[in-house]
């Protein structure tokens, strides 16, 4: 029985901070950047942050346009 007690606490817990997690992302455009200062859109979403607080951000990568051929 405590087994099966301990387990969903696991799984209740483990869900609720993957959720926190996910209401945290925002999804951002690059406006200009000037030296190491970049300014970001967020549009309605940016009245969640405040100066001085730190985020993360992830680049999107590019791919290739197009594979080198062999002759």
């Amino acid at each position: 029985m405590k087994t099966i007690t301990t387990l969903i606490t696991v799984l209740a817990l483990t869900a609720m901070i993957s959720i926190s997690a996910q209401a945290a992302t925002l999804r951002c455009t690059v406006e200009k950047v000037e030296g190491d200062i970049v300014t970001m859109n967020c549009g309605d979403k940016a009245e969640t942050l405040s100066a001085g607080v730190k985020v993360k951000v992830k680049v999107k990568k590019v791919k290739a346009a197009a594979a080198i051929e062999g002759c």
